[in-house]
This record gives structure tokens, sequence and C-alpha cells, in this order.
């Protein structure tokens, strides 16, 4: 199984991974501000990681993910979400989407070489998104 592969795999799942990730926010004690929007809105937001997600992971540089995410930072401050709240949020994404991947299961060595390949990037792209979604949030406000 080739990354390109596992991340057409992830995309065609998006809808499915969306509503994991939605169901997680409202029942996990750490995202309790998330439980006041609609499962539909928090779904939606995943699904735009999920559904593009090699496109996310293709980009070299930062402007893009900066953009998308330091405004997400701005949206959820104005919302009155807690900044730990927001962070773990985007953990309980990239959390999901690896047990998605590592669920597809690995039969030989060069899938699961594939598969930490893949997860290498997953990080990659959630470091930036963490850190563009702190700075929005701090640019939102005192």
């Amino acid at each position: 199984m080739l990354v390109g592969r596992l991340i057409s795999m992830i995309e065609e799942h998006a809808d499915e991974l969306a509503e994991r990730v939605a169901h997680r926010l409202r029942e996990d004690p750490r995202t309790e501000a998330y439980r006041r929007f609609e499962e539909g809105e928090l779904a939606a937001r995943a699904r735009a990681v999920f559904a593009n997600l090699g496109r996310w992971l293709d980009l070299e540089s930062d402007e893009a993910v900066a953009e998308e995410y330091e405004a997400l930072g701005r949206r959820r401050r104005e919302e009155g979400v807690p900044l730990a709240q927001v962070v773990w949020a985007l953990l309980l994404t990239r959390r999901t989407l690896w047990q998605f991947v590592d669920a597809q299961g690995a039969d030989s060595f060069l899938e699961l070489r594939q598969q930490l390949d893949l997860e290498l990037l997953v990080v990659r792209f959630f470091d930036r998104a963490v850190y563009f979604t702190v700075k929005g949030y701090e640019s939102a406000g005192p």
C-alpha cells in the first residue's frame, strides 16, 4: 500500500472520519466547549481536513496552512473556546486519522514503512496547524 493510496483511502472516508471526530469532540471531557456546536458543524471542519489531506500534506509553504488555521484560531477565540480545548480538538482529529490508518493493517514491511512515512507527514501538518491556530487565537484578543 503506497502513501498515495493511503491518502486516497482517507479522503474517500472523509465523511466517516469527520463524524467520528465530531462525536469525540462532543463526548470528550477535554473539549466541553465544543458541545454547544452542532455535530454537523464540527464534522464539516474535520471533513475539510480529511477530504483535502493530500493537498495539505503536499504543501511546501506554510502560507496556506497559516491562512486557514490562523483564521480557525481567531474564530475559536471569538467563540470563547478555551485554547487548550482548541489544541486538544486538533490532536483528537490527528489521533482519529492515525487510528483509521492503523486499522488498515500492514501486510509487509514495505506497507508498514509507508504507514510510518504517512504518519510523519501527518504529524508535520498537524504541528503547523496547531502552531498557526495558536498564533491566530493569540492575535484575536488581549
